[in-house]
């Protein structure tokens, strides 16, 4: 078994696909607007773009803004940082040395997910 793709469900499809291709410069792999889906390579692992509208269900409007558990690991946290905060993305604070050696930090995507910037030492 392997992880083949990880759902962020998103309330403004087109500005995430945006987001993830153009300001994360993640490499777009496929993206059909009529199935409101789009899918971009991780490293590996493809992060799958879902479209949430309004007529979902209320648990599934539930899943869009909040804290995800992903991790996208980055050479240099600070630096990647400094430059995603030049293209407006927004972040809950600065990146943060952790007892284990490595940096995060957390940003939000479009529709208000937060995502993790993680380098392992720096």
């Amino acid at each position: 078994m392997k992880i083949y793709a990880i759902r962020v469900l998103v309330n403004d499809w087109s500005s995430a696909c945006e987001f993830y291709e153009h300001t994360l410069n993640l490499p777009l792999e496929f993206k059909n607007e009529a199935f409101g889906w789009a899918e971009f390579d991780a490293g590996g692992a493809k992060l799958g773009i879902e479209r949430v509208d309004d007529s979902a269900s209320p648990e599934d409007k539930a899943l869009v803004g909040r804290f995800l558990g992903v991790s996208l690991q980055v050479d240099d946290v600070e630096e990647t940082y400094g430059r995603l905060i030049e293209k407006g993305v927004k972040f809950t604070g600065q990146p943060e040395k952790q007892a284990w050696g490595g940096v995060l930090a957390h940003f939000k995507d479009t529709s208000g997910n937060i995502l993790t910037l993680m380098s392992e030492n720096t």
